[in-house]
């Protein structure tokens, strides 16, 4: 349903768009992921000889990990409730989670919760589990139906350099062309792997060694954070520095400017009406030019990518900087997260959707090419020259340059060589249509 009272086309235009991200990044979805966290830290704690929380039996260790399993919007208010009075977000959290399960046979276990940690202990941790699911169980998924989309039939077309005639390509390698970038940036998206830290106020495990001087929170940290899926940067501040994160950002802005890249030259091809776009049944383009069918759905692509991109490069740029061993600068920031994806989601649904109404017009895409003959001149100059011929590309040039040639004018050209007839025939042979090199074969890789 679209929310006509929400400030942002994320949350009400765009809201069917972005709903799949919304149990990752909404403020409910970052009370769970921290809730969730918090319970593991309890029950990892429970099972560390040497400190004074009883070891957890099979039962409780379920009734904990239930906090986060049944977590709902009526516990979200239930939290903010309590934040309203701690003007602290994490600690209304622990709070909570102390409430609930002081009525049962974890009573004597509630003050555990959050041992030895600081805020950003059970901060990046969640952001660092809500990245890496996000993009798994979404964004991945929606670029490969993009990847997998651009594959199109291999019809002769005139290529554009500098926006002028060129030599000749397919439609269907140029689409291979996005095809292959943008799966070179996917894989390298699959492999990227969030680092967390536990490791207290300034990352020295201070309280955690003052209470326990006798246990491995090295090793302690480690095996919990890789419990979670993440892997554990053992050497930081009060935060984890975000290298990693911006590492990610860097990445999803590549994409994002390889699909705007793609959006723009679409724009092109239904310009100048080598693609063409289906009419939707009670659809309106212009509201004053009924025949008109604006490619809406690339440009609007091309604009939630520029905000996606704005927001992922702030993000790249200000969260790997920090005053000393902490300031809280980074915290409004990370909570926009969620934003730089919902834009990137807006725009790919966009351009899957534009990619569904377009068709091929081979028959304009061949009277463009036929129209250019001229682009026959790269091939004639090189034949000329592996045969000996004295200045083939200023004989070339001084036909064609700045000039309406035929096939005819090309053909009158060719006969008045002094070459071998043989050579001629192989000349006259050349059209624009057949001249796309190996177009067809690297379509296919």
């Amino acid at each position: 349903m679209i929310m006509l009272d929400a400030i942002s086309p994320i949350d009400g235009r765009y809201r069917n768009y972005t709903e799949p991200l919304v149990k990752f990044f909404s403020e409910e979805a970052f009370m769970k992921y921290r809730v969730h966290m918090e319970g593991e830290y309890l029950i990892a704690l429970s099972q560390v000889q040497g400190i004074g929380l009883r070891k957890l039996t099979k039962t409780e260790i379920v009734g904990i990990r239930e906090l986060a399993k049944q977590f709902s919007a009526k516990d979200a208010e239930a939290i903010k409730e309590i934040e309203a009075t701690t003007n602290h977000d994490l600690k209304a959290i622990e709070y909570w989670m102390k409430s609930k399960l002081k009525e049962t046979t974890l009573a004597n276990a509630i003050e555990w919760i959050h041992f030895g940690l600081t805020t950003w202990d059970a901060t990046n941790i969640p952001y660092a589990l809500m990245l890496q699911d996000a993009l798994q169980e979404v964004l991945i998924p929606e670029l490969e139906k993009i990847a997998a989309s651009l594959k199109f039939k291999n019809v002769p077309m005139l290529a554009r350099t500098h926006g002028q005639p060129a030599s000749p390509t397919t439609f269907g390698k140029e689409m291979a062309v996005f095809r292959n970038r943008l799966q070179r940036q996917l894989e390298q998206l699959k492999q990227w792997k969030a680092l967390a830290k536990l490791n207290g106020a300034t990352g020295n495990y201070n309280a955690l060694v003052a209470a326990y001087p006798k246990i491995d929170w090295i090793a302690f940290s480690k095996k919990f954070i890789r419990s979670l899926g993440l892997e554990p940067n053992l050497v930081t501040t009060q935060i984890e520095p975000y290298d990693n994160f911006a590492e990610l950002f860097d990445t999803l802005r590549r994409i994002n400017s390889i699909l705007i890249d793609f959006n723009q030259d679409m724009w092109r091809y239904i310009s100048d009406e080598w693609i063409i776009q289906k009419a939707i049944a009670g659809e309106v383009g212009s509201s004053t030019m009924p025949h008109k069918i604006n490619p809406i759905q690339f440009e609007n692509s091309e604009g939630n990518l520029g905000l996606a991109n704005a927001l992922l490069n702030h993000f790249s740029q200000k969260l790997p900087i920090s005053r000393l061993q902490r300031d809280l600068s980074d915290s409004t920031v990370l909570r926009s997260i969620g934003s730089a994806f919902a834009y990137s989601m807006i725009a790919y649904h966009s351009l899957q959707n534009g990619l569904s109404r377009i068709a091929i017009n081979e028959t304009a895409m061949r009277e463009a090419l036929v129209a250019h003959p001229e682009v026959l001149a790269e091939a004639i100059q090189t034949i000329l020259r592996r045969e000996g011929v004295p200045m083939p590309y200023e004989k070339l040039k001084e036909l064609t340059r700045g000039k309406q040639l035929t096939l005819e004018d090309l053909r009158k050209f060719i006969e008045n060589l002094e070459i071998d007839q043989k050579i001629k025939e192989e000349l006259l042979t050349l059209t624009p249509e057949t001249y796309v090199g190996l177009a067809e074969k690297l379509a296919q890789y």
